[in-house]
């Protein structure tokens, strides 16, 4: 039994002693917890996500959208440089911490209407860096087992599911150790992989312009498709219609904007700025001049950052459709195309359940063996490998530091989901179970990851429209508009592939379910971070701690001197206070009751001969109890007992308890006095030291 408990205990040691804060993990953290680095070294960190996806999308884009892959392509480049830029540029500037677009919607929305579209809002996140995960580590393992060398020998590989679940676990280890953001790596991998795609790409062009019959078979099976019928007007319809399918290709912007914190201004910054800096975090404060100055260089510098990422991948995805467009087979992709009259009936060229071809998620790695042989194939599969393992990582560790960048300030994160370790397991499992319901299959998880890109895109639009029309800016409709084709673009691709909407639906409803009991169970901690008293109150305490320490808690009413004369004589004739004893008013303003901790400014102020202790506060019964431990340790802490403890004062309350446990976590007020004592219970653990709670009258 004693082995048993030491190993139960070594356990939770283990899972819980990486506690964030005391240890930051990933890329997206507080101000001066990692070394800034120059823009393009950042692109790099943000481009193994959104580079990598070269290694899948011109497959996907040819099963979705067949012959007509490039035109389609055309119009999703189209929208990354003229909707999705534009948008992200104006969310780096309103978000410089790496807040993102969701934060914007937050600050729009006031008190809980806020709060609950955060929740969906990190639901589509959870959708979209999950898939993330899963999505990369099948096509890592489509790049492991179509490898000539791993086909001819080692044949126990041939089990997709089962080598993608190996690799999720190899990255869970990861983290589970310990994962440091590593920009160094990132470069690495994105500079050798976009090389090696540049060669193979590059090549493709030489040929199809060596070769004019490849470029007149693709115009032939284009204009000879039944539905098109030779028109240009067709043509760019069906495009519009299918280009959503390719939504793949918009992934990186949110990550780029997530990363800002990473990104160096004009020059570096000393430790002094870095901390003046990470105070304007907090939702209400305000950025001086000199900070508005240093952030002004991260934010043309984040600008760059996103706009040269879109132009480098706008070109590659282009040209990546062209040349596997035109020089692969159609049933490279999908066996049973019909070669005279492949998408025939779009948007479905390869019909469902029908076998992938070879060329299927893979489709740039088949034309590097093909053109290049099998060393330069295997060199392009590794270099595959290992940014698209390092796209999971980036994903993983943004999912790590969602949690604590909203959910803790509402209240809505249970204890142990501060730490790394746990979080990394419930990811992992969550993994495990996408990719066996998936089957590891990459284009099957194609819908549910284009959900997640979208939905975050089209929120990131609509915030920057309602901000700009707010501050009556001529560009708002611009802003309009570009949010209604993302609008436009997500519900057809919610409606066409289902699965992205069902995935975010239950991680929402997970969220929000998780979310609504963490509040609860927490709701009686002490949530104050500091006590600040003002001369005044300061004043009125220093002049009652000659005796003990009597607050009376008051609703405010009329606030006039007949008010406090019929409450003060209530209080001393219900709790038999002394005459020669005198007592302070306290009464307590609630605020946004859906902000779950704060800070406590206190002020005093006289109404008649009464002295009143005056703040605003989410929820009253923890700030009461916030002000009595603040009075002990502060002012009482050298007393001899028993006048060492402050002394409350509350009236009954006459009600359903259910009604006021209700209103006190969703209005911050209820049934004051029991909850108080609870606060104070849960704050301080010897019954001996604990502040005084009468209640009566």
């Amino acid at each position: 039994m004693v082995t048993k408990n030491r190993l139960k205990r070594n356990l939770l040691l283990w899972l819980f002693n990486r506690r964030r804060g005391q240890e930051p993990e990933g890329p997206f953290e507080k101000e001066g917890a990692h070394q800034q680095h120059s823009w393009w070294q950042v692109m790099c960190l943000t481009g193994v996500d959104y580079f990598s996806t070269l290694g899948y999308q011109p497959g996907i884009a040819f099963l979705a959208a067949g012959y007509l892959s490039p035109i389609a392509t055309l119009v999703l480049v189209l929208l990354t440089l003229f909707g999705a830029l534009p948008i992200y540029g104006r969310v780096a500037k309103e978000s410089p911490h790496g807040e993102g677009s969701i934060s914007m919607l937050e600050a729009l929305l006031p008190r809980w209407k806020g709060k609950l579209m955060v929740l969906v809002l990190l639901g589509f996140v959870a959708t979209d860096f999950i898939i993330t995960i899963t999505l990369s580590a099948a096509d890592a393992t489509e790049h492991i087992i179509s490898n000539p060398f791993v086909e001819n020998h080692f044949q126990f590989l041939h089990h997709e599911i089962i080598v993608t679940l190996v690799l999720l676990t190899l990255l869970s280890a990861i983290f589970l150790k310990g994962f440091k953001e590593a920009i160094g790596i990132a470069i690495v991998l994105v500079v050798v992989y976009l090389s090696l795609n540049a060669i193979v790409i590059i090549s493709g062009l030489y040929q199809i312009a060596q070769s004019p019959e490849l470029l007149a078979n693709w115009k032939t099976m284009l204009l000879g498709q039944p539905n098109i019928k030779g028109s240009p007007f067709m043509m760019i319809a069906f495009a519009l219609i299918l280009f959503p399918k390719l939504a793949l290709g918009l992934s990186g912007f949110e990550t780029g904007v997530a990363i800002m914190p990473l990104v160096k201004g004009d020059r570096s910054l000393t430790r002094e700025e870095e901390e003046a800096i990470h105070a304007t975090q907090s939702p209400t404060a305000q950025a001086g001049p000199s900070v508005q100055e240093l952030l002004a260089g991260r934010i043309n510098n984040t600008r760059k950052l996103l706009r040269y990422a879109a132009l480098i991948m706008s070109v590659l995805l282009i040209a990546s459709s062209l040349v596997t467009t035109i020089m692969i087979p159609a049933q490279k992709f999908c066996p049973a195309t019909n070669v005279a009259g492949a998408h025939a009936e779009p948007p479905s060229f390869c019909p469902a359940g029908q076998p992938k071809g070879e060329a299927s998620g893979r489709a740039l790695a088949y034309l590097a063996h093909e053109n290049f042989g099998e060393l330069f194939g295997t060199l392009y599969d590794i270099s595959t490998i290992l940014i698209l393992w390092f796209a999971g990582a980036s994903a993983m560790a943004g999912l790590l530091n969602i949690v604590p960048r909203y959910l803790p300030r509402y209240g809505m994160a249970p204890d142990w989901a501060r730490a790394t370790r746990p979080l990394v397991l419930v990811y992992t499992l969550i993994a495990f179970a996408v990719t066996i319901i998936f089957k590891a299959n990459v284009e099957a998880q194609g819908g549910a990851y284009a959900t997640g890109v979208l939905v975050l895109m089209t929120s990131a639009a609509f915030a920057v429209t309602i901000s700009s029309k707010r501050r009556l800016e001529g560009r708002w409709p611009m802003f309009l508009i570009i949010a209604l084709v993302f609008g436009y673009t997500t519900i057809v691709n919610i409606f066409e592939r289902t699965d992205g909407i069902k995935i975010a639906s239950f991680f929402i409803g997970a969220i929000v379910l998780i979310s609504l009991v963490s509040r609860v169970y927490r709701s009686t901690e002490l949530r104050v971070e500091r006590v600040h008293l003002d001369d005044e109150a300061k004043k009125f305490i220093a002049e009652a701690t000659t005796g003990p320490v009597r607050i009376v808690t008051n609703r405010l009413e009329t606030g006039t001197v007949e008010e406090y004369e019929r409450k003060e004589k209530e209080k001393r004739d219900a709790n038999h206070i002394p005459p020669s004893d005198s007592i302070l008013f306290f009464e307590v303003a609630i605020s946004d009751a859906s902000e779950f901790v704060g800070k406590l400014n206190v002020r005093g102020e006289r109404v008649g001969k009464y002295k009143i202790l005056r703040t605003e506060s989410p929820v009253v019964p923890n700030a009461i109890a916030a002000l009595l431990l603040h009075l002990r340790d502060k002012y009482l802490k050298d007393r001899e007992h028993p006048n060492n403890l402050p002394h409350v004062y509350f009236g009954w309350s006459e009600g359903n308890p259910i009604t006021y446990l209700l209103k006190y976590v969703a209005f911050g007020e209820g049934d004051t006095a029991p909850v108080t004592h609870e606060v104070l219970r849960k704050a301080e653990k010897i019954a001996e030291r604990r502040p005084i709670v009468h209640v009566g009258g």
